[in-house]
């Protein structure tokens, strides 16, 4: 993160909502669980816990709340030493995990030295990077910390349709220098919009409109307007002032970079690393690859 409001806004988030998505994210079958694993080619957890098996240190680089490195302890060997770092939240982590054996966390900014934190097997970065001013040299950072043969994981926001695009930052224009509770009373009224969309028990088929970005498809109506016109985020899983902390999330930092597929192969490929899996949804881009 930079030392524009993306800092504070960050700070704001965790020391807000410590436990943001933690049960969600562990509980087996859950929405959030299924879609970290399956955007990171894993189809459930005895496939994570297979990855996992043999990785002596893991980093979860950009931690927050701890939410994915208590994933990550849960499901690998005793024996696995994994860091998790962090600008704003790695106190918060470090408190949610404070009964968890072999986890450590740090303070840590992913655009500085990072090698005094030593080498890794596997280094988890989503959702990160991308609120970085440099995403790329915070990237390049990381894989400094791959040991021979290490996987590295990122998950980065992709562009979007161009109405979903302007929406977005002209809300995020209007409220970047909103204080936190009037920030949330923003998101509030975004997430009871996407609360309401989500009620509707309607589906619409829709045809492609390539100049729009609109991909032919059988959408809700919620997904249909936040797949293609703005995040009005909801999920039934999470209570509401959940929901509206990930809007928050999404509207509130200003650095919040937006990338293509083939931007992200580049990094990989000039890190002289070879591509595992590729992954790409409405919202991202996941890509893994192994340092050789």
């Amino acid at each position: 993160m930079s030392d524009t409001n993306t800092k504070q806004s960050f700070s704001d988030k965790w020391n807000n909502n410590k436990h943001l998505a933690f049960s969600s994210t562990l509980k087996e079958g859950s929405e959030i669980q299924n879609w970290i694993l399956n955007r990171n080619g894993w189809k459930n957890l005895d496939e994570f816990q297979f990855f996992l098996k043999d990785k002596n240190r893991i980093l979860d680089a950009g931690c927050g709340n701890g939410r994915v490195t208590k994933l990550l302890r849960d499901n690998s060997n005793k024996k696995t030493e994994i860091i998790g770092i962090d600008l704003v939240a790695h106190k918060v982590a470090e408190a949610n995990l404070k009964n968890d054996e072999n986890v450590y966390f740090y303070e840590k900014d992913l655009l500085l030295d990072l090698s005094d934190i030593g080498k890794f097997d596997f280094i988890y970065s989503q959702e990160v990077l991308h609120h970085t001013k440099n995403p790329q040299k915070a990237f390049n950072n990381l894989v400094e910390l791959l040991n021979i043969g290490g996987i590295i994981s990122i998950y980065v926001y992709k562009k979007k349709a161009p109405i979903r695009e302007y929406t977005d930052d002209y809300i995020r224009d209007i409220i970047k220098d909103y204080d936190y509770d009037k920030a949330i009373n923003v998101s509030n009224d975004i997430t009871k919009l996407g609360q309401v969309l989500s009620e509707l028990d309607v589906n619409i088929d829709i045809p492609e409109l390539k100049e729009l970005g609109i991909k032919q498809g059988n959408y809700s109506i919620q997904r249909f307007l936040y797949h293609f016109f703005m995040k009005c985020y909801w999920n039934n899983d999470l209570s509401f002032s959940e929901n509206s902390a990930i809007n928050y999330d999404w509207y509130h930092p200003q650095d919040c970079s937006r990338h293509t597929v083939e931007e992200i192969k580049e990094w990989f490929k000039e890190s002289n690393l070879n591509i595992l899996h590729v992954y790409e949804d409405f919202y991202g881009i996941t890509i893994s690859g192994k340092k050789i």
